[in-house]
């Protein structure tokens, strides 16, 4: 297919597609879906090789946020019957934080709800990162709590963090259709914020919400414009007790193509596979190994993974290795920090270019979305916030 080898050769050479490109990706069909995989892997593999590198997740304070975010079920109204809990201590933060890296986690990702840090949170979170950095030699800390105020991305560095996670979520033109009490450009700011103090700025979006080709397309590009160094790619979890609880729209081929987009535009960032892996992708999760180069090991925010073991199972079954604390996650020229490994809000959705014509787009249609999956969402019952040993 000569769109396959044009995005490659443009891959190698980390050179951007056109709109058009990244949108016809999205229009392939399902019985192009091994090409467009394994065109999108050579670009992988070019960069990272065949290493996927381990992130663990800890909620230091779950539910109770104040923001509208229609994803989230940590948000304000949210009827999601998740773990509630106020901060955890620096002591209990890095127990979870060891439990990560014991399994083979390289990055723990802090995340805290709300709409972002006071002063006093930074120096919570501060005391939390010089604990874990203590306790885990040559592990990697990425804070993600929300909307950054002016000075304290300079704080969270001197503390130890190596990353801040803040997502774009979705486009522009879409955003305040999911969120109304902060904005795009609120977001923006604060990845730029991130970049400013010397921090390796993570930030990424959740598929399935509804959104159009337009809008991935929209949203992806934008990252490639902001430069993170980590894209995080969540796949929502339509959450009971969400104003997006029925949004049920996309199939492992889809998330699949979301993925491959994804790898084109950002050939050379740590292209993370987040929240949903389990609840969309399913068996085909190996297949997504060929696009991504990390993944979270484990539980979620609020809700429940596949088991660390199964992770680790999968990773070696499929013919990748995990990437040791020993080895620089980002190619020479991307510097030498690895990218971050968190979500902001809520990993599970916690959550991109199409110019085809009608008939195009109808002829390349995927196959009919199955019937909901509730049966895969689960909460989160174990790990920070509990007496039960986390899942790792």
């Amino acid at each position: 297919m000569d769109l396959l080898n044009t995005l490659v050769e443009k891959g190698l050479r980390r050179e951007l597609p056109t709109r058009e490109e990244a949108l016809a990706v999205l229009a392939t069909s399902d019985d192009d879906l091994l090409d467009v995989v394994a065109a999108a892997g050579k670009v992988r593999r070019q960069w990272f090789g065949r290493r996927v590198k381990l992130n663990y997740l800890v909620n230091l304070k779950s539910g109770l946020c104040p923001e509208d975010c229609s994803y989230c079920s940590q948000r304000l109204g949210s009827k999601a019957e998740i773990l509630k809990y106020t901060w955890l201590k620096p002591d209990e933060a890095s127990r979870a934080a060891a439990a990560g890296v014991a399994g083979g986690a390289k990055r723990v990702c802090l995340v805290a709800s709300g709409r972002g840090p006071t002063d006093r949170d930074v120096d919570r979170v501060s005391k939390t990162i010089e604990a874990i950095k203590e306790e885990n030699e040559g592990v990697e800390v990425c804070a993600c709590l929300g909307l950054l105020s002016d000075g304290q991305a300079e704080r969270l560095r001197e503390a130890g963090a190596d990353a801040y996670n803040h997502n774009l979520n979705t486009s522009e033109g879409t955003y305040g259709d999911i969120t109304t009490t902060h904005t795009y450009a609120d977001r923006v700011d604060t990845v730029n914020k991130a970049h400013a103090a010397g921090l390796s700025a993570c930030s990424g979006l959740i598929a399935g919400m509804g959104e159009s080709d337009e809008d991935l397309v929209d949203v992806v590009f934008a990252l490639r414009e902001l430069d993170p160094d980590s894209v995080p790619v969540n796949f929502l979890i339509p959450f009971e007790g969400t104003p997006l609880a029925k949004e049920w729209n996309l199939t492992p081929q889809r998330a699949l193509r979301i993925l491959a987009m994804v790898r084109f535009v950002c050939p050379d960032v740590e292209v993370r596979l987040a929240g949903g892996r389990e609840v969309h992708l399913r068996t085909l999760q190996p297949l997504a190994l060929h696009l991504a180069n990390s993944i979270f090991l484990g539980d979620y925010l609020t809700s429940e993974g596949q088991a660390g073991k199964a992770d680790l199972e999968m990773i070696a079954d499929a013919g990748f290795e995990v990437e040791g604390t020993d080895t620089t996650t980002l190619p020479e020229h991307r510097g030498t920090v690895g990218g971050c490994g968190s979500v902001c809000g809520d990993g599970e959705g916690s959550g991109g270019c199409h110019d085809a014509s009608a008939a195009a787009e109808a002829e390349a249609a995927p196959s009919e979305v199955p019937a909901a999956r509730t049966d895969l969402v689960a909460v989160r019952r174990r790990g920070a916030g509990t007496d039960l040993a986390p899942n790792a």
